[in-house]
């Protein structure tokens, strides 16, 4: 298998070479865009605290009643576009956006920028991140 591979690349280089153009592109793009209005755990609680800022669940039903940070309101990722209008209030206010493992949230950060929202944050690695912080964490 291995030597059909190596066979492959010999006959394809120019396909290779643009198939590791687009992968090294893809890569570089992923990493600047998750580092884009991402914030840390430490950085969250205080815009939390600080800045008032609002946190906004954006996972499913299920994995929100499971656990979710204190005062987070919930509004799933698949009902965003229909239920925007709920965060129109906070337009000028900071908002955090989480997600199970912080992949999720850029999306939606993209449509609230889209729609007007001056600071849109995601947290960098979800909820996951949060638990394994050891923060606070309400069950309903």
């Amino acid at each position: 298998m291995i030597d059909q591979l190596f066979e492959f690349v010999q006959n394809h280089p120019l396909l290779v070479g643009a198939f590791l153009l687009v992968l090294i592109t893809w890569l570089v793009y992923e990493a600047r865009s998750a580092a884009t209005n991402a914030v840390t755990s430490a950085q969250a609680t205080q815009l939390i605290n600080r800045e008032d800022a609002v946190v906004v669940d954006i996972r499913e039903e299920k994995d929100f009643k499971a656990g979710h940070i204190a005062g987070a309101r919930h509004l799933p990722q698949s009902k965003l576009e229909s239920r925007m209008s709920e965060l129109e209030k906070l337009k000028s206010q900071p908002i955090i956006l989480v997600c199970k493992h912080g992949q999720s949230a850029g999306a939606a950060q993209a449509k609230l920028t889209k729609a007007g929202f001056e600071h849109v944050h995601k947290l960098k690695g979800g909820m996951a991140q949060w638990q394994a912080d050891g923060l606070p964490v309400v069950r309903k």
